[in-house]
């Protein structure tokens, strides 16, 4: 019988293309400033236009600066990448939300907060954190600029057909563990290549037990094991979050689509290519160790020794622990840091904020760090400044700066200098991501907020 990811594939195939890839309808194009610039250049030198403008939104994220976004970009590769969009928005007659619009931020996290992710639906973007989309049940993944260009021209993409995992998480989570310790849990287990090929759909009583924010969070991180997307099945949660958003369906459309979505998960009988459990009480705070997001470890635990490592891996193992300045068996708690980073499209919306607020409230930040509070988008900004957690922030030390992708990756002024360690609510710790010889620890915001107020690694729950 049909797995949920099965139903919405097969819904949105147009033909099937014998021993080659299906031809797949795509409900939703996002576009941004940095890998949209060639797909409209191939559009104009075709002389063609976009089939389905109303299908597309754009909107810059990855270069824009944290801070005076009212005046124009310093930086010239931003400044006409952020253009260039603007104008291609404009001269095809798509959406955009340029800086500055009430309706910009981070595109993966506008997208389900604006009500324009939807269940069933088939998503796509020049961004591979585009599986974001994947935890309001949508079959959502990132393409390349090529595919973009398809996409414009033809609502279509050419794709072969990935296989199916489901990943259950059984049981309730501890204090102080969050949907991001799922991910880096499920992904040191899986490694960083353990579900190429695979769509996952996530299920089990932790899952369903998460806040849409944190079923976000997941489905983001959905990547960095491999995976081609990440999905979990709609439900009251799913249904009460998208309810009266701006774009999401209204009146007697809303009651069609509410019992649509209803119908979107997996048949009880449902066979996947392969089943993966975990257990939530096998799950502490996280925190990264390497330059891959499968190195990871619970906060308490140590850098695994060499002779643990399988044989093939040790001479990456080693290379990985040097640019870190770190040795096997090490252990954490205390390690002074740098650089603290909260935002991102994993962890930039307002649910991340107030973990983050629960544990700095009524203390102040460390001397020795700098801190980098990022909010996701213009509406998480304003949310923070409605529940007044802007005002726990500045008295405790922290400012906050505009929305964008910032620190999480070296295009923007945002960058970690060589050496500092960061611990950072991103997803990628790749050498040079947050800046060339930046050290990145990923960890939940309330990691990191434990080490912004102290100045080293502490384990979150001795201070919640």
């Amino acid at each position: 019988m049909n797995t949920l990811f099965d139903k919405i594939w097969d819904a949105h195939l147009v033909t099937k293309v014998e021993d080659g890839p299906t031809q797949l309808y795509i409900d939703r194009l996002f576009c941004h400033e940095v890998t949209s610039p060639q797909a409209f250049s191939g559009l104009r030198a075709r002389g063609i236009k976009v089939m389905r403008p109303e299908k597309v939104f754009c909107m810059p994220d990855h270069n824009t600066p944290t801070h005076d976004q009212d005046k124009p970009i310093e930086d010239p590769i931003s400044r006409t990448q952020v253009d260039t969009l603007a104008k291609n928005a404009s001269d095809f007659g798509l959406e955009h939300f340029g800086m500055m619009s009430p309706k910009n931020g981070i595109i993966h996290v506008v997208g389900p907060e604006r009500g324009l992710t939807l269940p069933g639906m088939t998503i796509v973007c020049g961004d591979s954190h585009t599986s974001t989309h994947g935890a309001l049940g949508a079959v959502a993944f990132g393409i390349g600029t090529s595919e973009v260009e398809m996409v414009l021209a033809s609502q279509c993409i050419l794709q072969s057909r990935p296989k199916t995992m489901r990943i259950s998480v059984d049981g309730k989570l501890a204090k102080g563990v969050t949907a991001k310790d799922i991910a880096l849990y499920i992904i040191s287990k899986m490694t960083t290549g353990g579900a190429t090929g695979y769509f996952v759909e996530y299920a089990g009583e932790a899952i369903t037990g998460l806040s849409m924010e944190g079923r976000l969070t997941l489905c983001n991180l959905s990547i960095e094991m491999g995976a081609r997307g990440g999905m979990i099945a709609p439900d009251e949660v799913t249904i009460d979050y998208i309810r009266n958003r701006e774009y999401a369906p209204k009146g007697e459309e809303w009651d069609h689509a509410v019992a649509y979505w209803k119908t979107l998960k997996s048949a009880d009988d449902a066979v996947f290519d392969k089943e993966v459990s975990y257990r939530a009480e096998d799950i502490e705070p996280m925190i990264t160790y390497g330059t891959n997001p499968g190195m990871g470890m619970g906060i308490t635990h140590q850098i695994p020794s060499l002779d643990s490592v399988p044989e093939a891996g040790r001479t990456s193992f080693s290379k990985s622990l040097e640019y870190m300045g770190l040795k096997p068996e090490e252990n954490l708690i205390g390690k002074k840091i740098d650089y603290v980073f909260i935002g991102s499209c994993t962890n930039g919306r307002i649910e991340d904020f107030r973990d983050f607020a629960s544990i700095v409230k009524g203390r102040k930040k460390a001397d020795n760090v700098i801190a980098w509070l990022v909010p996701g988008s213009w509406e998480v900004d304003k949310q923070m400044r409605k529940e007044g957690l802007d005002k726990i922030f500045e008295e405790a030390g922290f400012a906050i700066r505009q929305p964008g992708c910032s620190a999480c990756l070296a295009m923007n002024d945002d960058k970690v200098p060589a050496g500092k360690y960061a611990v950072s609510t991103s997803n990628r710790n790749f050498e040079g991501r947050q800046g060339p010889g930046a050290r990145t620890l990923l960890a939940s915001p309330l990691v990191a907020a434990a080490a912004a107020v102290t100045g080293v690694i502490t384990d979150p729950r001795t201070l919640l």
